[in-house]
């Protein structure tokens, strides 16, 4: 099992923050929004992952991620994403360092309460994702329709007439053939490759597998909920569900920084 981590995009909705960062290099309480996602990949047992960057802040996620996890077996690649085409780009993007695995991806700027690791844990071919029950605008989300026993019938992405409230949370699990599926998909009327498009193909296979869960799931992509997702981690002690290896290394880090800041304001 391979791990994706998709953090490209501009973030136009975050300006002026995002003016100058990627938005999953922002805070969430005492870290970078980009170690939660890293938490769910690597607590599923993932040690090789690939994080899909914007070109501008490359650098930055560089210098913040290079080479922290290379003590502990954690192998991250970085790739430079140019221009964004949809979520379904990843698995094309990705297509050598996937190289026949399952592959796992979740997106940058979600958080989930619930340990989504174990549906990592447990996977074994098709693909599987999540979905969880929004209160707020269903036609902003991709949905999914259920029958009366809960065997998903149909996913629809942004509906005018939403079948259900559920809607499918940024964590996707797929086998190996994820990228010719993403590989022969037609851009949607937004001008993209969906993401919808694949779980639907595998729904047509009768290969998708739908968990629901219940905590909650934090997608911070505007101010009141990046506000959020900040308060909703320290009430419910979210930064004690990281993986110790996570810990460690962020331990080490702050360490050896803050050595090299004392040394510069040495006189």
């Amino acid at each position: 099992m391979k791990g994706i981590i998709l953090s490209g995009g501009n973030a136009t909705r975050l300006f002026p923050l995002t003016a100058t960062t990627s938005k999953q290099l922002l805070p969430i309480y005492d870290r970078q929004m980009i170690f939660y996602p890293l938490n769910t990949l690597i607590k599923g047992g993932i040690k090789d992952i690939l994080i899909i960057v914007a070109p501008d802040h490359s650098g930055q996620y560089l210098n913040l991620l290079g080479s922290i996890f290379d003590k502990y077996g954690i192998h991250l690649v970085f790739k430079v994403q140019k221009t964004p085409r949809g979520l379904a780009d990843a698995f094309i993007v990705g297509e050598d360092f996937i190289d026949n695995d399952s592959v796992t991806m979740v997106l940058g700027d979600n958080i989930f309460e619930d340990d989504v690791n174990g549906y990592i844990k447990e996977f074994k071919s098709g693909g599987m994702i999540c979905a969880k029950e929004v209160s707020d605008d269903p036609r902003r989300y991709g949905i999914v329709e259920f029958d009366s026993e809960g065997k998903a019938l149909s996913i629809e992405e942004k509906p005018e007439n939403p079948k259900s409230n559920y809607c499918v949370p940024g964590l996707y699990i797929y086998d190996a053939r994820v990228v010719n599926i993403a590989k022969n998909l037609k851009p949607s009327p937004r001008g993209e490759i969906e993401i919808t498009d694949i779980n639907n193909a595998y729904l047509s296979m009768g290969e998708l597998q739908v968990k629901i869960i219940n905590g909650a799931w934090l997608d911070a992509g505007t101010f009141d909920s990046l506000l959020e997702a900040g308060l909703i981690v320290k009430e419910k002690h979210l930064y004690d569900k990281f993986d110790p290896l996570i810990n460690e290394a962020l331990n080490e880090f702050n360490l050896q920084l803050k050595a090299v800041v004392s040394k510069k304001i040495m006189p």
